[in-house]
C-alpha cells in the first residue's frame, strides 16, 4: 500500500508498507482514467517516501493510493525519432501519429566508462569560416555558446546542423530547457522550411512547465543523441539551450525539498547535477556527440558559481556579439572572446595556431588604430600601420559567410569552405597579396577564387 500523506508543490510525501518494493526513480501513479498524476521517486526513507510530481498537483489530496507504473522515464529508442518532436518525458508532441510499435529505453542509463571513451583531437570541419579558424572544434568537444537574442544564434546553429549532415552525413539533437514556446515553434518551422526537420530530433522542456520537466529535457535530449551515436555509429551534433536553466530548474527543486543551498542559493548538488550530464558527452570508438550548449549569463557576471561550474567543462566557448551583428556582420562572433583548447601548436599544426595569432594581433592594433584615426585622421598613420589598418579590415569582412540556410533571404549561394583554403587566404590577406583589392569585395564570399572573373 503506498498513500500521499501530504502535498506541495514540487513535494510529495508518501507512507509504504512496502519499502523494499520502491526504488528511486521509479514512476509512481495514481492509476486514475480521469486525472492521472505520476511521480518520480527521489528519495526513501523507512517507510517514508519523498517524490517529485512530473505536473500539476492542483486537484491532488491526502489519502491517494500509488501503484508503480514503471521502472522510470523513458524516451524512443530507434530510427523513428528523427523529424520528431517530444516533450521531457519522452511523449510525443508534434501532432503527428504515435508510434506503432516502441522500443523505449530509460533516459538516466547510460554513463560511459573510461575504457569505453576514444579521444580524437583533430579538427572536425563545420565549413564556417570564423569557428574552424579561431574556435575549432574536434569530436566529442562540449563549446560554450554565449549570445542573446537577435544575434544570429539559430541560424548559426542551422547551419550547422546543415553542414555537419553533409559532410559526415550525421544527425543532430536539439533539447530545448526552459526554451519559450514561440521560439521552439519558431524553430520547427524553420527547421521544416530547411528540410532540416528529418535530419534532426528535438526535445522541448517549456519555459512553463514546472521545474522537473525543464530538468528532465537534457537527459531525454541525451539519449537519444546515445541512441545515433552508439547504435548508428554516427557523429552526432548536440544542441542544448540553455544549460543555465537547467541548474535554475535544479535549484527550483532542491528549494521546494528544503535542502540547505550554497552561497546565492544553488543547490549543494550542483557540481554533481552538471558532472552527470556532461560526462554523457564524449566519444567513442565508432561515434560521438558534440555540443554546442548555451549558458545564459546572469547580470553579466562571468564569475557566478553557476556559469563557472558549466564552463569548467567546455572545451571551448563562441561568443556572438550585438555590437558585430549591429555593422551587418555574420556570423556576430567575437574572435577575442571566443576559445578553443584545440589552438596550439600540438592539434591544429604550426601554421594555423601562427596565423591564428597574427590575425589576433592585427585585429587589436586595428582596434587601436580606429581611436587614433578618431582623433587624428587615417593620414597621420605611418605605412605600418596604414597595411594593418586596410588588412584588418579586409580579413574582418572574409570572416563573414553566405549561409545555406539563409539563401532564401539573402539570394547568395551559401558556401562551405575547406580549411587549407581557408588557412591559404588569410596567409594572403595577411601577407599584402590583396592590397589592390577593394575591402567591400571581401563581404559574404566563399574564398578569394569567388573574387576572380569568371573563366579564369
Amino acid at each position: 500500500m503506498n498513500k500521499i500523506i501530504s502535498v506541495s508543490d514540487i513535494n510529495v510525501k508518501i507512507y509504504t508498507d512496502k519499502p523494499s518494493d520502491i526504488k528511486v526513480g521509479e514512476i509512481l501513479g495514481t492509476n486514475n482514467n480521469d486525472n492521472n498524476y505520476l511521480f518520480e521517486v527521489n528519495e526513501i526513507a523507512n517507510n517514508i517516501v519523498t517524490a517529485i510530481p512530473l505536473s500539476s498537483v492542483i486537484g491532488l489530496k491526502r489519502g491517494v493510493e500509488l501503484v508503480k507504473v514503471s521502472d522510470g522515464l523513458k524516451i524512443e529508442y530507434s530510427d523513428k525519432i528523427l523529424g520528431r518532436v517530444f516533450n521531457s518525458y519522452g511523449e510525443l508532441i508534434d501532432r503527428k501519429l504515435a508510434f506503432e510499435e516502441t522500443h523505449p529505453k530509460n533516459i538516466y542509463e547510460k554513463n560511459l566508462s573510461l575504457n569505453e571513451v576514444a579521444i580524437d583531437n583533430k579538427v572536425m570541419p563545420t565549413g564556417i569560416k570564423v569557428i574552424d579558424f579561431f574556435s575549432p572544434i574536434a569530436k566529442g568537444f562540449k563549446m560554450g555558446l554565449l549570445g542573446g537574442a537577435g544575434v544570429g544564434k539559430t541560424v548559426l546553429i542551422k547551419e550547422l546542423i546543415n553542414n555537419i549532415y553533409k559532410s559526415k552525413k550525421s544527425n543532430a539533437i536539439f533539447t530545448g530547457v526552459g526554451e519559450r514556446l514561440r521560439e521552439g515553434k519558431e524553430l520547427y518551422d524553420e527547421m521544416l522550411e530547411s528540410d532540416l526537420l528529418d535530419k534532426m530530433s528535438i526535445v522541448f522542456g517549456q519555459m512553463g512547465d514546472n521545474p522537473v520537466s525543464r530538468s528532465k529535457a537534457v537527459y531525454s535530449g541525451l539519449t537519444l543523441a546515445e541512441y545515433l551515436r552508439d547504435e548508428k555509429n554516427q557523429d552526432v551534433l548536440l544542441f542544448v539551450d540553455n544549460m543555465f536553466r537547467f541548474v535554475q530548474a535544479k535549484t527550483e527543486i532542491s528549494t521546494e525539498l528544503k535542502r540547505f543551498p550554497v552561497e546565492n542559493g544553488y543547490p549543494t548538488t550542483m557540481a554533481s547535477d552538471v558532472s552527470e550530464v556532461e560526462e554523457r558527452i564524449n566519444s567513442v570508438e565508432k561515434g560521438s556527440i558534440t555540443s554546442f550548449q548555451a549558458i545564459y549569463v546572469p547580470a553579466d557576471d562571468l564569475n557566478d558559481e553557476a556559469v563557472q561550474t558549466i564552463t569548467s567543462h567546455m572545451d571551448g566557448q563562441i561568443v556572438l556579439d550585438r555590437h558585430i551583428a549591429e555593422k551587418g556582420l555574420y556570423p556576430a562572433i567575437n574572435v577575442f572572446k571566443s576559445t578553443s583548447k584545440l589552438v596550439n601548436i600540438e592539434d591544429v599544426g604550426k601554421r594555423h595556431y601562427e596565423l591564428v595569432e597574427n590575425a589576433l594581433k592585427y585585429f587589436t592594433r586595428y582596434e587601436e588604430l580606429e581611436e587614433i584615426i578618431a582623433v587624428l585622421g587615417i593620414d597621420e598613420l605611418s605605412k605600418e600601420d596604414k597595411d594593418i589598418f586596410y588588412r584588418s579590415r579586409k580579413l574582418r569582412n572574409y570572416f563573414t559567410q553566405p549561409m545555406f540556410v539563409a539563401e532564401n533571404y539573402t539570394n547568395i549561394k551559401g558556401k562551405f569552405v575547406n580549411l587549407e583554403d581557408l588557412l591559404d587566404d588569410v596567409e594572403k590577406i595577411l601577407n599584402g597579396q590583396c592590397d589592390n583589392i577593394e575591402e567591400d569585395k571581401f563581404l559574404y564570399i566563399g574564398t578569394l577564387e569567388d573574387l576572380k572573373p569568371k573563366g579564369e
